[in-house]
């Protein structure tokens, strides 16, 4: 863990790392479009992005917590309303599935929704199909926002998906391999704790930040 430890200044330098590591002419040529799965990526995405015409988007999910443990995620929904559960930790907890799917009808309503007015103007999520698609974020603790923005634009049959990441868990990089043409990383950890621990300044993305970056990409 230590030897990890502040691995990365911010994520502008998480960015231009990745940079290095993410075939960007073809990014060009295919014209990718960038699609953070959180606040955080999509900095993470603008940055990487921001000499090019490619489009730069975010898709918006919701964590559905345990409700005997509200620190505990179970499963996770999207704007699309697809659901990606935990089947390991629903069984742990005994949650029954009509609470999960309650509780992502219910995120997806009071919060999605209200993401989606806010900083989409109410436009849905673009129709993927036939796109090249690359997945953004600055981290990932267990893989959840990536499984379910994979499959929010799988369905959708897009050209080709990968996913850039400079920061990720040894065991979730096996398995979203298994679901995209490429993962493009800096360093996958055994014993991944938290995304923060690996940068060195790990600001909060407000949202007046949010509305910049998507407004200066629109």
């Amino acid at each position: 863990m230590q030897k990890y430890k502040y691995i990365l200044k911010n994520r502008a330098d998480a960015a231009k790392k990745l940079l290095d590591v993410i075939p960007m002419q073809k990014f060009k040529d295919e014209k990718w479009n960038i699609v953070a799965v959180s606040r955080a990526g999509l900095e993470i995405g603008a940055i990487i992005g921001e000499k090019y015409s490619n489009h730069l988007d975010i898709l918006f999910t919701e964590a559905i917590m345990a409700p005997n443990n509200p620190e505990c995620e179970i499963a996770r929904v999207s704007e699309n309303e697809e659901i990606v559960l935990n089947e390991e930790l629903i069984n742990a907890f005994d949650v029954q599935y009509d609470y999960i799917y309650g509780e992502a009808h219910r995120k997806h309503e009071e919060d999605i929704l209200s993401y989606i007015y806010q900083y989409r103007k109410g436009k849905p999520f673009p129709d993927m199909r036939n796109e090249v698609v690359m997945l953004v974020d600055d981290g990932s603790e267990t893989g959840s926002k990536f499984t379910t923005a994979l499959k929010t634009i799988l369905v959708q049959q897009p050209k080709a998906v990968y996913i850039a990441v400079p920061v990720i868990p040894t065991d979730v990089l096996e398995l979203l391999e298994t679901f995209v043409d490429e993962v493009f990383f800096l360093y996958d950890i055994d014993d991944y704790v938290e995304t923060a621990l690996y940068y060195k300044d790990f600001d909060v993305i407000t949202d007046d930040k949010l509305e910049k970056l998507l407004e200066e990409n629109r």
